[in-house]
């Protein structure tokens, strides 16, 4: 049976985005809140064409998980209210699409993660999720799920 999960390159992709470090309990609120300053920022800053929201993530430390909630753009841009210029990174990555609703997200990590230990390949410590809505339904919602390899 062909697996989910495969390894994909990537390309660099830029964004804007609300860095924030966020203790693991407050995860939804941090991430609210961040896209709420992004979507307010967004009309005003000279971004080009908006893509779809992302979110760049490092794996937690000490109970704590940075994060860049963001949207992708179309060029570089002044940093304004708290939201600045960033990329999702190019390169060699392992993927996995979720089919669903956001509460899947933590099954389809771990189904990633435990691809990557069974295929002996090294995470180099930084992952992202890229995001597609289908309106109000979120069991038409689609998340690549990226590992950056090492």
């Amino acid at each position: 049976m062909k697996s989910p999960c495969a390894i994909i390159t990537t390309e660099r992709l830029l964004t804007a985005v609300v860095k924030i470090q966020a203790p693991m309990n407050k995860l939804p609120e941090a991430q609210r809140s961040a896209r709420a300053t992004i979507d307010a920022a967004l009309p005003s800053l000279d971004v080009g064409k908006l893509g779809r929201t992302c979110t760049l993530w490092r794996p937690p430390v000490e109970g704590s998980l940075y994060m860049e909630p963001g949207t992708m753009v179309s060029r570089v841009f002044a940093p304004a209210g708290g939201v600045v210029p960033s990329a999702l990174p190019e390169g060699r990555t392992a993927h996995f699409l979720l089919k669903g609703p956001f509460d899947g997200l933590p099954g389809a990590w771990k189904t990633l993660f435990d691809w990557c230990a069974a295929e002996n390949l090294k995470l180099a410590g930084f992952n992202w999720e890229i995001y597609s809505g289908a309106g109000g339904d979120p069991a038409g919602h689609e998340t690549d799920l990226y590992a950056m390899l090492a």
